[in-house]
């Protein structure tokens, strides 16, 4: 398998709607519980699938908010299925049931990534902030699982639930989830007021980094991956070159050919207005798909081709060996300096010209 050419766009975000029902004390969106009158309409959503559909083949990620809480959004599902697209969809799984599973599958949804922010009950409802999400979720991932779609775990990792990791780990596996995503806290959102309190500090996120890179390496029967922590990806490459061992598509998945933070570089965010970002979690604008057309934005904005230039990077991410293969989270670099291109702020790595 080759690798991607350079900025091939490989990953669309779509954030469909504000609404929301639960009431999740680190959400990005900071979600409402009614949809906004300014969200994109159907005729809006179905001509940015046909012109992405007419030079790209990504994936694209229907998400909110919540995306259940659009009345069209299988229609929208199966327009972009219809085009060639893969679809995907992030929902908190709350108000998945059988017949919405069921309806995921008709609309040619491949892969339904559920949230899930701890090994129990207590853990996940007190972030989410609805009592009896958390079984409601894992009753939707069952629905998934049994109309045949592949399930998919995400878990953002904070101080409340970092020591239940490796026990997500095993709820994912017995559920029979196909993968296993980490995403590390970025203070944008609603995550911003939580910041202070529950981010990890940098020496932990590395302990839990290397951890999944043993995790994963140990069983390939699931795919492990960390989101919003691209300093992995350091660690991947440094560990597999200690251990002797070379990584590959078959053992290793896609994180053998890709790299740490492909904001704007091979994955792009549209938000319910019609913005288009970096990432969800990089709140700066490149364009607005009902002001200008999608694919130029994709491919002439300075904001995007500042990211797909490692040599842009400040600090310590600029003096990296590994600069190439991670990046550092833009997102977070953001939210500390007001900097997106300063280096990452959660990582412990020191290169080589910054040792004495």
């Amino acid at each position: 398998m080759t690798q991607p050419s350079a900025n091939t766009l490989r990953l669309i975000f779509w954030e469909l709607t504000a609404s929301c029902n639960l009431h999740c004390v680190h959400c990005r969106a900071e979600a409402t519980p009614e949809r906004l009158k300014e969200e994109l309409d159907t005729g809006e959503c179905f001509r940015f699938i046909d012109e992405v559909a007419s030079f790209a083949n990504p994936i694209m990620v229907l998400t909110g908010g919540e995306p259940l809480n659009r009345p069209d959004v299988f229609e929208i599902a199966s327009r972009a299925s219809s085009k060639g697209l893969r679809v995907a969809m992030a929902t908190n799984g709350t108000l998945v049931d059988a017949d919405v599973a069921v309806r995921m599958k008709r609309a040619g949804i491949i892969r339904v990534s559920i949230s899930i922010d701890g090994a129990r009950a207590e853990t996940h409802d007190s972030f989410r902030g609805i009592e009896g999400s958390f079984q409601r979720a894992l009753e939707g991932a069952r629905h998934v699982w049994e109309a045949g779609i592949e399930l998919q775990l995400n878990t953002t990792v904070t101080k409340h639930n970092a020591d239940e990791v490796e026990e997500v780990f095993e709820l994912a596996r017995r559920v029979g989830a196909k993968a296993l995503h980490l995403f590390m806290l970025v203070p944008v959102g609603c995550g911003a007021s939580i910041a202070d309190e529950q981010m990890l500090p940098a020496a932990r996120y590395e302990k839990i980094l290397s951890w999944l890179y043993r995790a994963g390496r140990d069983n390939p029967d699931i795919e492990v991956k960390a989101t919003c922590a691209p300093h992995y990806y350091r660690i991947l490459h440094a560990r597999a070159e200690r251990e002797g061992r070379k990584l590959s598509v078959r053992t290793n998945g896609m994180a053998a050919i890709t790299k740490g933070c492909l904001a704007g570089n091979a994955v792009c965010f549209v938000g319910r207005t019609g913005n288009v970002q970096p990432c969800g979690y990089l709140p700066l604008v490149a364009g607005n798909i009902r002001e200008k057309p999608f694919r130029e934005i994709w491919e002439t904005s300075d904001l995007f081709k500042s990211l797909r230039e490692p040599v842009a990077l400040k600090g310590r991410c600029g003096a990296c060996e590994y600069a190439a293969v991670c990046m550092g989270c833009r997102a977070r670099a953001y939210a500390e300096t007001g900097d997106y291109l300063e280096e990452e702020p959660y990582c412990i790595y020191v290169p080589s010209e910054y040792r004495t």
